[in-house]
């Protein structure tokens, strides 16, 4: 068992990560039935949020089947985070997480996300008087450094956890990796066997295949695997992982029926929350996952992702169902 704080959790628990434009409620409630463990927010802004930006103060929203899950928040002014950490608490998550890893230009250049990983002693001050403003756990997202040369996450891993950080998710890339070339998970696993570490240490970056999650957990004795960009039209990745680990054989491919009828109801949790326009526009990423693999598929993936309404979305789910209804996955 992998506990976070007082979140009891199974063994080798499977994370859904905070992802911008995808970890909606929608998309989260999809992977929670498919076996994710806890799930993440999008990433928040602290100054929308004080601002009472409506985009930042809707990402807030957070169900009760969706526990556990953690809200999580990014930036790099104290006053602002704290305040932030005020709001998020009543929303009544069960984590809070900070974001020191987001890799994007328009974040780093505040010297918020992965920028903070320039200003370590930042980076720990910050977690240290978000810990003292709350009672709610919490957790870190971070990478490996700002570039190959400073890597520190040893360091830095046993500086958050001594300022009372109860679980680290570490990607396994430098901010100067982007999301190119392959993740490293050697030092996550130095972090781990580190004798001083007693928090959950999880592993973030490559983890697109059930064997590579076995690798994570066995080769390199991590507590956990967030999933990110694999989950991302595919929720069942979560049950296929667990399935993988129970037995050491591959699930039954999602068939056709199963597909749709996912689609479909993402679409409309979509809509029934954020509305017509963003939610028909804020599902199309997912659809050429849902539907991968499926030949001479064009014309319909051209429907899903430039129909305006949702009633041609729709229509066209139906007629995917029926002109592939009896297709089969390999």
């Amino acid at each position: 068992m992998v506990k976070i704080d007082n979140i009891e959790l199974p063994d080798f628990p499977l994370l859904l990560a905070p992802m911008e434009d995808v970890s909606d409620p929608p998309f989260r409630a999809l992977c929670k039935e498919q076996g994710a463990d806890v799930v993440y927010t999008e990433f928040i802004s602290s100054e929308g949020l004080i601002r009472d930006a409506a985009k930042s103060v809707m990402k807030l929203d957070i169900y009760e089947k969706e526990r556990p899950v953690g809200i999580q928040i990014f930036g790099a002014n104290l006053d602002s985070m704290l305040q932030t950490v005020d709001i998020v608490q009543e929303s009544k998550p069960d984590i809070i997480d900070i974001n020191f890893g987001c890799p994007v230009k328009k974040v780093v250049c505040k010297g918020a996300g992965a920028g903070i990983l320039k200003d370590i002693d930042l980076m720990v001050s910050l977690t240290k008087e978000m810990v003292k403003r709350t009672h709610l756990p919490v957790t870190v997202k971070t990478r490996l450094g700002w570039d190959h040369n400073s890597i520190r996450i040893v360091e830095v891993a046993e500086r958050l956890q001594d300022v009372g950080c109860k679980a680290i998710s570490i990607h396994g890339r430098t901010r100067a990796q982007m999301y190119k070339g392959e993740a490293d998970w050697r030092p996550i696993a130095e972090v781990k066997n580190n004798h001083r570490m007693h928090i959950p240490v999880f592993g973030n970056g490559d983890v697109d295949s059930p064997e590579r999650a076995v690798e994570m957990r066995d080769d390199y004795g991590l507590d956990g695997a967030m999933i990110g960009r694999a989950s991302i039209g595919n929720p069942w990745f979560f049950k296929e992982v667990k399935h993988y680990f129970k037995t050491g054989e591959h699930l039954s491919p999602v068939g056709i029926e199963e597909r749709v009828d996912a689609a479909r109801r993402h679409l409309q949790m979509s809509i029934d929350w954020k509305g017509e326009k963003l939610g028909v526009f804020e599902t199309r990423r997912h659809y050429t996952n849902y539907f991968k693999g499926i030949p001479h598929f064009k014309e319909y993936r051209t429907k899903l992702v430039t129909s305006d309404e949702s009633v041609d979305v729709f229509k066209a789910l139906d007629e995917i169902l029926e002109v592939f209804g009896n297709y089969e996955f390999s």
